[in-house]
């Protein structure tokens, strides 16, 4: 296995000679249970426990990998190498998703050994991206930029990721298991409808502490996560996530999927939850789970700021396209002169999420000559550039326009994320990916999009709700109705500090009538709002009657 090369200015967690060790082994013997499956000697039900410990899923038309992109960090090198595997053993393209991971749909089975050994040779794999147990920690992607932030978050992603990777307790839980920790005031992760959702702190003295949410979620019950802790010190960090984990462990339901979640366990016992986690912690070796400064500076230091020029901020040019892309893209930093930049990976007719082996080469690229060769993927489906001089914007825009990659809609209408419904999935009722491109093409202009001001639009093809429909401002979900595809609207739901789960809005919309229902509500929108009013606003204000008078014609 080849050593990574990794340039000294990328801000990753670089792997050691035993994370290498231990992923060249784990390869040998998935390579081996490969053979025995493609041999015939495993049968599918004994090899899918194998496969999913290895990422790997069984979907309508092909094996799906799916791959770690922890805390959705990535360098150069990274998703060059994640190019190459689209390119050779994929149809050239790959999928971002919204747990900041990425996945190739088109796998053969043969080929997913030199997959996984392409991987690790970038100090990347797919292990913990299925199965019960805990998945890829997701962050900020503005981590390390954004002027608001209080602590780093991805520091303590990697903590929790080191110590959950292959935790001998916790590699079979009742179900999977998500984190989401934020470093801002501002929740850009959708902390609350996690399974534990973190937001780092510092007190008055200005000391590092955590804010605990538990058992929120979505899926088939949508729930709000509740407040476990309103301060957990640095030091108990660690000691507090086990004791969670190991009530959860000790007392989730095992018997019925439906109610396997953490979130159905803390909505049943209410404040017994925290008494259990309490007791719990009280009878652990609190010194042994004591989380020392020394090692969270050791972990800190993988994340220390680049070499920053000193610089002013300047005024941007007024090229009227160039102006349009930045008003969306362009957010500001910590750092004068310097800009965060998001790149739209939702085109006008595109497929959310989807990134060709060209565009992410060409990414690379960019980064690599703007942004310190840094990358992060959002859980929104759309990848950062998190270090750009303001000076360069121009010359970056040029650099996405010409890959087809200066789409100008974050944040609005055509912003939509989707997951990939039953074009792929195996779980999936419906399609999900028709109906984004149908809305985007819809309202592609983009003074409308502008007009219409910041809306989300959230699309699941079943009820797991990996296109986290409910905390859309507008959510639809595709579903089957006596083998026809038909769709639920919900509106009114946020992932944000205000979180709330959107409200069902009346009777299901079939397939060819979904887009005019879209058009419907953001026409009502439009007709009710106040100045400078987003939809979310006006339907909060306003109430659901107005809508429902519109989509349904009600007296």
């Amino acid at each position: 296995m080849n050593a990574t090369v990794i340039p000294p200015f990328a801000r990753t967690y670089r792997y050691d000679a035993i994370d290498r060790e231990f992923l060249a082994e784990r390869i040998a013997e998935f390579r081996g249970q490969v053979a025995r499956r493609l041999a015939g000697d495993l049968t599918e039900d004994e090899f899918k426990p194998l496969r999913l410990m290895n990422g790997l899923y069984l979907q309508l038309h092909a094996y799906m990998l799916r791959v770690a992109i922890p805390y959705g960090v990535l360098n150069a090198p990274q998703l060059r190498q994640l190019a190459m595997i689209a390119r050779r053993w994929d149809r050239g393209f790959g999928h971002f998703t919204t747990r900041q991971n990425i996945q190739f749909n088109w796998t053969k089975l043969e080929d997913v050994p030199e997959m996984l050994e392409a991987l690790a040779e970038v100090d990347m794999h797919a292990i913990q991206t299925s199965g019960n147990c805990i998945r890829n920690v997701t962050t900020d992607e503005y981590a390390g930029a954004s002027p608001d932030e209080v602590v780093d978050p991805r520091v303590y992603a990697e903590i929790l990721r080191q110590w959950s990777t292959l935790h001998p307790e916790f590699t079979w839980l009742p179900r999977k298991f998500k984190f989401a920790i934020t470093g801002s005031p501002s929740d850009r992760v959708a902390s609350l409808v996690h399974d534990i959702g973190v937001a780092a702190k510092r007190n008055a003295e200005g000391e590092v502490g955590f804010e605990i949410h538990v058992g929120g979620g979505l899926g088939r019950t949508p729930l709000i996560g509740r407040r476990l802790y309103d301060f957990v010190p640095e030091a108990e960090f660690l000691g507090r996530m086990e004791a969670i984990l190991r009530v959860y462990n000790a007392l989730g339901e095992r018997d019925n999927i439906y109610k396997a979640r953490i979130k159905i366990l803390v909505r049943d016992l209410g404040e017994e939850f925290r008494a259990l986690v309490d007791a719990e912690y009280d009878r652990m070796p609190q010194q042994a789970y004591r989380l020392d400064p020394e090692i969270v500076a050791a972990i800190a230091a993988h994340f220390a700021p680049p070499p920053f020029a000193r610089l002013e901020d300047r005024p941007l040019p007024q090229d009227p396209a160039f102006a349009a892309w930045a008003r969306a893209s362009v957010r500001p930093h910590k750092q004068p002169g310097y800009a965060s930049v998001t790149i739209s990976l939702k085109p006008i007719g595109g497929i959310p999420g989807d990134a060709s082996a060209s565009q992410m080469e060409a990414v690379a690229d960019l980064a690599e000559r703007h942004s310190f060769g840094e990358i992060r993927v959002s859980h929104v489906q759309n990848l950062v550039l998190p270090h750009v001089r303001q000076e360069d914007l121009h010359a970056l825009w040029q650099g996405l326009a010409a890959h087809g990659l200066a789409t100008p809609n974050i944040g609005l209408i055509s912003d939509i994320i989707a997951c990939p419904g039953m074009d792929y999935c195996a779980l999936a009722t419906a399609r999900s990916i028709p109906v984004a491109q149908r809305i985007s093409e819809r309202f592609a202009d983009l003074d409308r999009q502008h007009d219409i001001g910041e809306c989300f639009i959230n699309i699941s093809g079943c009820i797991n709700a990996c296109g986290h429909h409910h905390v859309a401002h507008i959510g639809i979900l595709g579903v089957d109705k006596r083998g026809e595809e038909v769709y639920q609207v919900t509106l009114g739901g946020s992932a944000t500090n205000d979180a709330a789960i959107g409200e069902l809005i009346g009777p299901a919309f079939g397939y060819d009538d979904i887009v005019d229902a879209i058009e419907t509500i953001i026409r009502t929108h439009i007709a009710h709002r106040a100045p400078g009013e987003r939809f979310v606003d006006t339907y909060r204000r306003i109430g659901a009657a107005p809508f429902k008078e519109a989509l349904y014609a009600v007296a």
